[in-house]
């Protein structure tokens, strides 16, 4: 099971069912262009497992550096299909990802999760992640969410 880099339309468009399970607004005609937007302009990179050519997991990641983490990989998004979890491929995206964060010198390493995604917790937690903070959020602008 190989970690790949979703770097062409075709590598990008492939991942849109994955993670319309985790951001279901997202709309499929604006799939592609949304994550070349994200990555021209926030340094988003996309990764993928794929099994006889479908992805059945999906991480999307960025680096940041902020006051109070310094350089840190963030991760805007980790999901496994509904139907291929518990096989391993979340655990083999978050090896690669914290990897990543190693190789890049960042000192932290961050993602929030929904309050009700408790297997993904779990996954996290095994991973010697903490939970740390509280997260707080406005909707601004209900058209672009």
């Amino acid at each position: 099971m190989n970690v790949c880099v979703a770097s062409t339309e075709t590598d990008i468009a492939a991942c849109y069912p994955v993670l319309h399970e985790l951001r279901p607004h997202l709309q499929e005609h604006e799939f592609v262009s949304r994550v070349q937007r994200q990555m021209h302009n926030h340094g988003y990179t996309l990764l993928y497992i794929a099994v006889s050519a479908h992805v059945v997991a999906a991480a999307g990641y960025r680096l940041i550096e902020t006051l109070s983490w310094g350089r840190t990989l963030y991760v805007d998004d980790l999901i496994t299909l509904s139907n291929a979890r518990t096989q391993g491929y979340g655990g083999k995206l978050m090896d690669s990802l914290m990897q990543t964060a190693r190789d890049l010198s960042c000192d932290q390493f961050h993602l929030d999760s929904g309050m009700q995604r408790h297997d993904a917790h779990r996954l996290y937690l095994n991973h010697g992640l903490q939970i740390n903070a509280h997260h707080f959020s406005a909707l601004l602008n209900p058209k672009t969410a």
